[in-house]
């Protein structure tokens, strides 16, 4: 009777083709259980479910009710206990200040906070950013630091090594491209870092090549990429770049 009571949530993510696995192995390490895929021209969609867990608010209102009362009873002991320390240290402070002694106030020079001001249009490498080093060498193309990266640096310029995996015509069209990226050289065995994206690109304007222009670009494509960091969708997993400058390696 237990069992016939247990109610499902259910989520659907979607996964870059070729990485299902890695995928539903980091899914069902949450506790997830996988009910269907549906492969996509890029992208399969997966649908997990799990058990719903039990709801315990009235427990946790409870304890944490208790918690901000002992809380509140520490603060305002510890507030009357400095009040009446300082009193006592200082039973004639206000007397013993001269009133013909002016208050010391700061120039006008200082009461004016310089702004902190950082270099603007620098474009992170792994070279020069440890941070962005570390992001190409992530093993989970879902993991959180992804999104934070691409939160904390939305519009800077950064420039990697990077290879071609896939692309796909955009929406059915004729010279638009989806085309997912991978970080450093095209490995059969190994594809370290997140599933970059240039979305509804045309190979030939939008990429802007420097140095020598390839005849015909794709998959195992070797590149240099300078790019403007778009958005990372949570959902795909995608980190979205809007390309500046491309190069053949």
């Amino acid at each position: 009777m237990a069992d016939a009571e247990v109610t499902y949530e259910t989520k659907s993510v979607r996964a870059i083709r070729g990485m299902e696995s890695r995928t539903v192995a980091k899914w069902e390490a949450d506790g997830w259980e996988i009910v269907s895929q549906t492969p996509g021209k890029l992208q399969t969609q997966i649908t997990f479910r799990r058990p719903k867990p039990k709801s315990r608010w009235l427990l946790w209102a409870v304890g944490g009710g208790a918690v901000v009362i002992v809380l509140a009873i520490i603060i305002i002991t510890g507030v009357i206990g400095e009040r009446n320390a300082a009193v006592s240290e200082n039973p004639s402070a206000a007397s013993s200040e001269s009133p013909s002694t002016p208050s010391e106030s700061p120039s006008a020079g200082e009461t004016t906070a310089q702004p902190t001001t950082e270099p603007e249009n620098v474009t992170l490498t792994p070279e020069n950013s440890s941070e962005l080093a570390a992001l190409l060498a992530l093993t989970d193309y879902c993991a959180p630091s992804i999104a934070a990266f691409a939160a904390a640096h939305s519009g800077q310029t950064i420039e990697f090594p990077a290879y071609i995996g896939a692309m796909a015509p955009h929406d059915g069209a004729s010279t638009r491209y989806d085309i997912l990226l991978g970080a450093g050289d095209f490995s059969e065995s190994a594809a370290p870092g997140p599933a970059f994206q240039f979305r509804d690109v045309n190979t030939t304007y939008d990429l802007h090549f420097t140095g020598t222009t390839p005849d015909t670009i794709g998959p195992r494509t070797n590149l240099i990429v300078t790019a403007e960091v778009d958005e990372y969708e949570p959902n795909s997993c995608l980190f979205l770049l809007d390309p500046i400058s491309t190069a053949v390696r």
